[in-house]
């Protein structure tokens, strides 16, 4: 059991020597189990705040009359707040050492601490209520820390969770970027002569057989597609390259001048069909049967 620290505040030098007196046939630690750790001769109230502050008891021993009893009021209002329990304690009048009644101060003594001991014992049943009240809520302190422990856990695992969510939002986030890039830079299907006519609008559109050949001769095949009128190609830069050249094609060859023409050669003659050349061909010549045998032998 701990031991009770009281302290009595005594007006003058002279009262404590009658307390200490007093104190001289009590076996306060026995019997009360408390101990006297400080008599304090003061009226000032500074003073006394200084030394007894902390005391489990404060005992104001002042003298029965008028002065002390106001001593003792103004000393209570200012120092009850600064130790667990204030008590007064009248002092008889007259009481120099020489012939003070000692046993009349001790019984007095006696009487302060029983009447502090039965004020502390009206206070138990509230002290008690206290108790089971600070029980309870030390009680609920311990699961809210509990809960508050788990929570930080809770909270760390989260955290670190977020920061793997955000890695991934940002790596998502770029590859969005990036794909979108990519896609502002794919073309759609075009007309041709929208197409045509976006890059020159004073010539005339040419044949889609000839934009299908020039794409067949520039090894375009398979990433410029031409048919039906339309033009499609993954970038739209490739499109234009295609058809500023198809341009600069068609523009090339009307400026070149055109090869003369060969003349063109009659054939010859045949020497037969000259007069006084070859035999003389006879109209309605009259074949004999005997001219036939004679040339027959002639061979």
């Amino acid at each position: 059991m701990a031991i009770v620290d009281v302290r009595i505040l005594v007006e003058g030098a002279s009262d404590v020597e009658v307390v200490s007196k007093a104190l001289q046939g009590l076996a306060l630690g026995s019997e009360y189990n408390i101990t006297i750790s400080a008599i304090i001769p003061t009226t000032n109230v500074e003073i006394a705040k200084s030394a007894a502050a902390g005391a489990d008891l404060l005992i104001i021993a002042t003298d029965a009359d008028r002065v002390g009893r106001d001593l003792a009021e103004r000393l209570f209002s200012e120092l009850g707040e600064m130790v667990g329990h204030v008590e007064r304690m009248k002092l008889p009048l007259g009481h120099d050492l020489e012939h003070v009644d000692v046993e009349l101060v001790r019984k007095e003594l006696k009487n302060t601490l029983v009447r502090a001991g039965l004020k502390t014992l009206q206070l138990l049943p509230g002290y008690v209520e206290l108790r089971k009240q600070l029980l309870d809520v030390k009680g609920q302190y311990d699961l809210l820390a509990q809960e508050y422990e788990n929570l930080e856990k809770e909270h760390g695992e989260l955290q670190e969770k977020y920061e793997e969510l955000h890695a991934e939002y940002v790596r998502v986030r770029n590859e969005n970027e990036g794909l979108r890039e990519l896609l502002e830079k794919k073309s759609r299907p075009l007309k041709i002569d929208d197409a045509w006519k976006s890059l020159f609008p004073a010539e005339p559109v040419p044949d889609e057989g000839v934009i299908a050949l020039a794409v067949k001769k520039l090894g375009l095949a398979g990433k410029v597609i031409v048919g039906q009128g339309y033009i499609f190609a993954e970038e739209k830069e490739l499109v234009e390259e295609l058809l500023k050249t198809v341009y600069l094609s068609l523009s090339i060859k009307e400026e070149l001048p055109r090869p003369p023409e060969p003349p063109v050669e009659e054939p010859p003659k045949s020497r037969e069909s000259e007069p006084g050349s070859g035999p003389e061909v006879v109209e309605n010549a009259e074949v004999k049967p005997e001219d036939i045998e004679g040339l027959l032998k002639g061979l």
